[in-house]
């Protein structure tokens, strides 16, 4: 049983990971963003990574610590954790040069801008570069949260996974962009998209291999708050962002009210 466990958790981890590849394919087949489309399904996701962590891992967080370490050191400890993630997503963020950060909203649409091809500039292709890995820097610890959510709760993982797939799709874009600017190569762009998000599985991995041997009440608790901290403020630094960047009307705050509420059935029913 432990085994089809892990193997759901890792697979839901590489499926939210991969979907950097989903970004690059729209990128080259088709001719303009869907900014409704992506305007919505953003703010979906953070509304669902908000309701998801506010209401369910972080209390779940709260009472696994308070069980193992009591009342006060318990709560003080969840606490701690959460914002400990929100300073460990914040720092990693904070050593991405902006230039190259991932989050700036790109177009497919700025393919046509090139009206003579690849303008073969090395300084372009840095750039793409360096958004690949500052994605895959930036997934490493969405991969760990999302893989040991799942193995916790599958449904649970399963509603985070989803999440982090929305989010990852226009990162696909800020990467290929770029690159097939300088390059002209649309599979070398679709690679380093693809190989980005990878390091979310590997994260997974390394959450398998250096965290489950010391998997207690006190250490899922801390890891829990932590996956909290983090969600909450991917949702409020980048989704929130992005998704009004893309906005027309109130699409952005439809779609946070819809992944609430959608998190809030999938959780009433499995009660």
């Amino acid at each position: 049983m432990l085994g089809q466990e892990l193997l759901i958790a890792f697979g839901l981890t590489l499926m939210a990971g991969l979907a950097t590849g989903i970004g690059s394919v729209l990128a080259f087949f088709t001719r303009t963003t869907n900014t409704r489309f992506l305007s919505f399904a953003l703010g979906f996701s953070a509304g669902v990574m908000i309701y998801v962590s506010m209401i369910e891992i972080f209390f779940k967080a709260k009472d696994s610590l308070v069980d193992a370490l009591g009342p006060q050191l318990g709560n003080w400890s969840t606490v701690g954790a959460f914002f400990g993630g929100m300073l460990l997503i914040a720092a990693i963020d904070r050593f991405i040069p902006k230039k190259t950060n991932p989050h700036e909203v790109k177009k497919v649409e700025d393919m046509e801008k090139a009206p003579d091809g690849p303008v073969k500039d090395d300084a372009l292709l840095k750039m793409g570069t360096f958004a690949a890995l500052a994605i895959a820097i930036h997934n490493f610890p969405e991969g760990i949260a999302t893989f040991t959510a799942a193995l916790q709760d599958p449904h649970l993982g399963f509603a985070i996974a989803a999440a982090i797939a929305i989010h990852n799709i226009p990162e696909g874009i800020a990467v290929s962009v770029p690159i097939y600017f300088a390059t002209g190569d649309k599979k070398k762009a679709f690679k380093l998209s693809f190989l980005s998000g990878l390091s979310e599985p590997v994260g997974a991995i390394v959450a398998y291999l250096i965290l489950m041997p010391f998997l207690n009440d006190v250490m899922f608790g801390v890891i829990f708050a932590g996956v909290a901290g983090i969600m909450v403020f991917i949702s409020l630094d980048e989704l929130l962002p992005a998704s009004k960047k893309y906005d027309e009307a109130h699409l952005s705050i439809y779609g946070i009210m819809s992944g609430m509420a959608v998190m809030a059935l999938s959780l009433l029913l499995f009660i």
